[in-house]
């Protein structure tokens, strides 16, 4: 059974940084592409980044290039999102998500498995 915790979240000034971990438990994590997404009041949620089992491959939202990196460490069963100049429509609870296949994938239904969720808000 695979769990996933986020951590990191929490109240920041706009252009502030943030650093998003998700520990995985199972014996899965190295083979799994892992995501995260994020969730606004009354919004679908949303890709944001997504990274492949070996970590090589990477793809970010437009929204967030530039800004937010992926990444992860498979010796420690844990993902990264370093969040840099964070603006107010970053706000959102962020989740992050693995999938069943290695390669990176951005739609929210081919990740099986989620966390529950952490809030970041940026103040404005």
């Amino acid at each position: 059974q695979v769990q996933l915790v986020e951590s990191g979240g929490g109240l920041v000034q706009a252009g502030g940084l943030l650093r998003l971990s998700c520990v995985a438990s199972g014996r899965t994590f190295s083979s799994s592409a892992m995501g995260w997404f994020r969730q606004a009041p009354g919004k679908a949620r949303a890709f944001v980044s997504t990274i492949s089992a070996s970590g090589r491959t990477t793809i970010d939202a437009d929204s967030v290039k530039g800004r937010f990196t992926i990444s992860r460490d498979n010796t420690k069963n844990t993902m990264y999102l370093q969040m840099n100049s964070l603006k107010a429509e970053d706000t959102a609870v962020y989740y992050c998500a693995q999938s069943d296949g290695g390669l990176p994938v951005t739609r929210v239904d081919l990740y099986h498995y989620w966390g529950q969720g952490t809030q970041i808000t940026v103040s404005s």
